[in-house]
């Protein structure tokens, strides 16, 4: 998909470094340790003996699951956390035109991975349940979207890499490609978290998804209100401690253009 606008370039004046996946990673985030600005948008090449330092000391890494051996990574971290959930489905990341899916790694160990889909001729996976809701704020011109396979390795227990996934799939969905609303499918006994991390509100009833054969809330979040959020909160993670959400582990708005003129290179 084709970014619409003209995007400033990568803050740093560096050159990107390719990195051992082929130069593909669109950032690079100290795992909870304070940031600097060049670790967010160049790339840095693994160095011997990272992977035996703790975790705080390091970057993990976010890249486009743009070829068959990040799309298998991100397929078996996602089959793994939907099994432990009980939940019985095989799932496998395709090339799809309006699909695409990103994975945060720590070296070769996959941590996280989303895939954001968007809006076409055939729909999307949460019209299978909700496509009378939907389609009433495509009646009014709203450009949607949706966000599906969150998964996060249970050993990881990072507000960061959460907050950092988030944002890098919010600025390919709205600051590039216009997309207005965004929506998520969830576990009833997930919603509070999307509402009191992100500010997500229900928009549908519970209903069974016979997908992975467990209830399901369809969760609305206009885009309008995550950067307004991000505005305030975002590259200030010292407002944490007061500050229930996601957003104080956010890019500041340098980094932002930073990630975004990554993105861009890499679309």
């Amino acid at each position: 998909m084709k970014n619409r606008h003209s995007l400033e370039a990568a803050v740093s004046d560096r050159p990107p470094v390719p990195d051992d996946l082929g130069g593909r990673t669109i950032v690079g985030v100290p795992y909870d340790a304070p940031r600097s600005l060049t670790s967010l948008v160049v790339d840095q090449p693994d160095t011997e003996g990272t992977s035996e330092l703790a975790l705080n000391q390091t970057l993990f890494k976010v890249r486009l699951a743009d070829s068959d051996g990040r799309r298998n990574t991100a397929s078996m971290l996602v089959n793994k956390m939907y099994a432990w959930r009980g939940y019985k489905i095989a799932w496998h990341a395709k090339q799809q035109p309006n699909r695409i899916t990103l994975v945060a790694s720590h070296g070769t160990a996959p941590m996280a991975t989303i895939s954001i889909g968007f809006d076409s001729s055939e729909g999307l996976l949460v019209d299978g349940l909700y496509k009378e809701e939907i389609d009433g704020l495509r009646a009014v011109g709203a450009k949607v979207c949706e966000f599906t396979k969150l998964a996060v390795d249970g050993a990881i227990r990072s507000k960061r890499v959460l907050a950092t996934l988030f944002h890098i799939a919010y600025i390919y969905s709205h600051k590039m490609n216009g997309y207005s609303d965004l929506f998520i499918e969830v576990n009833p006994r997930h919603v509070r978290f999307y509402e009191q991390m992100l500010g997500f509100k229900q928009f549908g009833p519970e209903r069974l998804n016979p997908r992975v054969n467990a209830p399901a809330v369809l969760l609305r979040l206009e885009f309008s209100h995550l950067r307004a959020q991000l505005a305030r909160f975002g590259g200030r993670p010292e407002l944490a401690p007061g500050e229930k959400s996601l957003y104080p582990y956010g890019f500041s708005e340098a980094e932002e253009r930073g990630v975004m003129g990554r993105l861009t290179k890499l679309s």
